[in-house]
């Protein structure tokens, strides 16, 4: 048509008509795609933006977590046997000391006198027997003075070997070997007998008593590897095992106790330390994991999957959880995208806008044993 009425009008009629012609179509196409931006903006602002990791694969272990405080393999209290005046301390706190070594003489001179005077007596019974054992022969002692006579003596043994004890109690030795922690005399103290004055503690292995709940009887057991973070030293962790488990579960609270033990390498940990102890009981290679905290608080165990810029509530089998990681055995695929950030504003089926990188959101430091209990298969 343009073309029939440029052909029929004048020259500059024709160019007028042409360029208004061309200007209606890029007005048109212009129109087209502002309304196609708009559109596109108006689909943008209605997305919420969120944080996703992608599920991949992993080793997870399988673990249970508790706190617990370190005790000592053994502890003494060293108490006086004997009274008297200490004349000596051979021993100060922190030194190691072996079991029998002397760690306080006391004053031996009364004990001493005991020894002297049951010994005398002891002698004179020992040379009353011998004679009338030979009257008895010629009928001058009865047999009844004889029999007397032993009795008296072998009282008179006991006595001695009594007073020797006694004297042996004026040196007081450790009774187990370990360290001193400590010391409550000085020398020229006088010493009351019971009375505490050292406090030895065995620190070549220290353990961890935790109360573990019943459940957890059939997945523990004695020489499973243990791992310990102690308050006291960040940074560090501690290599034990499992020492024993007890045969029993108490009634009352439903537990049963669980002594882990540290040996080698714990030489910085010390009694009353407090920890976090985890146990691995179990461990896969290869496991299917997303961020533990890409789990939805709502429920049954459930994820946002993001598939063509939507969300859809899956809901998950769970498996073991390690750190920040916990295993998928069900209801999502490797390569899959969870929400990690920004789930509280989502629902099923509502559009989100991915921000920042796959895989790297909402993964936290897994170094360390998770404090809530493992979920498990």
């Amino acid at each position: 048509m343009l073309r029939y009425a440029c052909l029929h009008a004048r020259p500059g009629r024709c160019a007028a008509a042409l360029l208004l012609a061309i200007a209606c179509l890029l007005n048109g196409c212009k129109s087209g795609d502002a309304a196609e931006t708009a559109a596109k903006k108006e689909k943008t602002a209605d997305a919420v933006p969120a944080e996703v990791a992608r599920a991949s694969r992993r080793a997870v272990a399988a673990s249970y977590t508790g706190t617990a405080a370190l005790e000592a393999r053994a502890e003494s209290q060293v108490v006086a046997r004997t009274s008297g005046v200490a004349l000596a301390v051979l021993v100060e706190e922190g030194q190691a000391v072996n079991a029998g070594q002397p760690l306080v003489r006391l004053d031996p001179d009364r004990a001493r006198l005991a020894v002297a005077q049951s010994e005398a007596q002891m002698r004179k019974l020992e040379n009353s027997y011998q004679r009338a054992t030979q009257l008895v022969s010629q009928q001058l002692v009865s047999a009844a003075d004889v029999d007397q006579l032993k009795f008296d003596l072998e009282n008179a043994r006991a006595q001695y070997r009594l007073a020797v004890l006694e004297l042996s109690y004026a040196t007081v030795v450790a009774p187990i070997s370990g360290v001193i922690a400590s010391r409550s005399i000085k020398t020229g103290n006088f010493v009351q007998i019971n009375t505490p004055i050292f406090r030895i503690v065995d620190d070549s292995r220290l353990e961890a008593t935790l109360n573990v709940p019943e459940r957890e009887l059939a997945t523990l057991k004695a020489g499973q590897p243990v791992t310990l973070l102690a308050d006291a030293l960040p940074g560090q962790r501690f290599i034990g095992q499992v020492d024993r488990i007890a045969p029993v579960v108490d009634s009352g609270s439903g537990t049963f106790r669980v002594v882990c033990t540290f040996a080698e390498g714990a030489q910085a940990l010390q009694p009353g330390m407090f920890g976090r102890v985890r146990i691995d009981y179990d461990h896969r290679t290869d496991a299917l994991v997303v961020p533990r905290v890409a789990l939805l608080d709502d429920g049954d165990p459930a994820v946002y999957r993001v598939r063509d810029g939507k969300v859809a509530r899956v809901a998950v089998k769970l498996g073991y959880a390690e750190g920040a990681w916990v295993e998928i055995l069900d209801g999502l695929a490797e390569g899959d995208q969870v929400v990690t950030a920004g789930k509280v504003a989502l629902r099923d089926g509502t559009a989100v806008q991915v921000i920042g990188q796959p895989g790297k959101q909402g993964i936290a430091d897994d170094s360390r044993p998770a404090a809530a209990e493992e979920p498990r298969s």
